[in-house]
């Protein structure tokens, strides 16, 4: 395999440093089937590309004693096709309750400046909606009637949400869930992708093997795909996600220390929320919590020893965490190695694993 080459000094708080040259036809349309067919590049932290594989040879790269954790959410089915009372379609994707109380949620709203606060909006079974004001980042706060159930309502007209790059899919709305994910954590506006790959089959092997599994729950928003505007790392102002982790888990973490295991990170999600609840000494908290922990290279990790994780878009904070995680140098120069032998990218795309 290629070892990394030496490159120049990089300005790594610059967000030029994350930028990379990625043809349109890599971007993965649909996933791989069955789902651990997908390939899996092997990188080892801070050295290079080890190997090129298929996901469903991962257990090779674990070993008893470890733990897998994993983001056991659910996106949400919050993609809602309105009309104006007047005329014109319009398109609405529910993110986050702002106040459960009155059903009033963050959404946004295409073509968003032709409607503005105040703004009726009518769904397809004539339930009306109401644009109440503007917010930050392109947002509107929605309200829903005060008498609707809104799982309900997604679930009776909402469409699962797909990432604005997958444009001409033919997977179903499932091929978007991971097979751990639960009915009662519904709450995302986008999938944990590194999970996708998984199917039940590998997951009961790896357990077989000895190797654990841990659940942690955080809501996927909309900011996890956007790439940054800014020109400094240091002036992006990360994207507020609710995440939580339990009892069971915080103890299956210190359990999986005192063997001597690692602790693997399913996804960047995963990545967020350990280290989210994690204490100056690496001690994992349980408890339930918004963040906006932005992880980018210089961060001293607490808890986590490996990472499966998709191949990220250009100029994102997903890319940056990864370049913490596995060594900027190592990281951009696999990609650049899974340009050139046609590995598919993001949601849908292949899987690298960092050990």
């Amino acid at each position: 395999m290629n070892p990394p080459q030496k490159t120049a000094a990089v300005d790594l708080a610059s967000v030029s440093a994350y930028q990379y040259d990625l043809p349109e036809e890599l971007i993965a349309q649909d996933p791989a089937e069955p789902r651990d067919s997908s390939r899996l590049l092997v990188l080892e932290r801070g050295r290079g590309v080890a190997a090129h594989r298929t996901f469903r040879d991962l257990e090779e790269y674990l070993r008893e004693g470890d733990l897998l954790v994993l983001n056991d959410t659910r996106v949400r089915p919050a993609r809602l096709r309105a009309r104006k009372t007047s005329s014109g379609r319009v398109e609405i994707l529910v993110l986050r309750p702002l106040d459960p109380a009155s059903n009033l949620w963050t959404a946004l709203v295409r073509p968003g400046r032709r409607v503005p606060p105040g703004t009726p909006l009518l769904l397809e079974d004539g339930t009306e909606v109401r644009v109440e004001e503007r917010l930050e980042d392109g947002l509107r706060a929605l309200r829903l009637p005060q008498e609707t159930d809104p799982t309900r309502l997604f679930r009776r007209l909402g469409e699962v949400p797909l990432p604005p790059y997958i444009t001409r899919s033919v997977a179903p709305a499932e091929r978007y869930q991971t097979v751990y994910s639960r009915p009662d954590r519904e709450g995302s506006a986008a999938a944990p992708t590194a999970g996708l790959h998984f199917t039940a089959p590998l997951l009961k092997r790896l357990e077989a093997r000895g190797i654990g599994q841990a659940f942690v729950t955080l809501d996927v928003g909309l900011g996890t795909f956007r790439p940054v505007q800014t020109e400094r790392a240091e002036d992006h102002v990360m994207h507020l996600e609710r995440c939580s982790l339990g009892e069971e888990t915080a103890e299956a973490i210190r359990q999986t220390r005192r063997r001597g295991g690692r602790v693997v990170a399913v996804g960047t999600t995963v990545v967020r929320t350990l280290e989210t609840f994690a204490n100056e000494e690496g001690q994992v908290l349980p408890g339930e919590r918004d963040t906006r922990l932005y992880i980018r290279p210089g961060y001293r990790f607490r808890v986590v020893d490996g990472l499966i994780t998709n191949f990220h878009l250009p100029r994102s904070t997903l890319l940056m965490l990864v370049a913490a995680f596995g060594g900027y140098e190592p990281v951009l120069e696999a990609y650049r190695e899974a340009v050139q032998l046609r590995y598919r990218f993001f949601s849908f795309g292949d899987a690298m694993i960092l050990l």
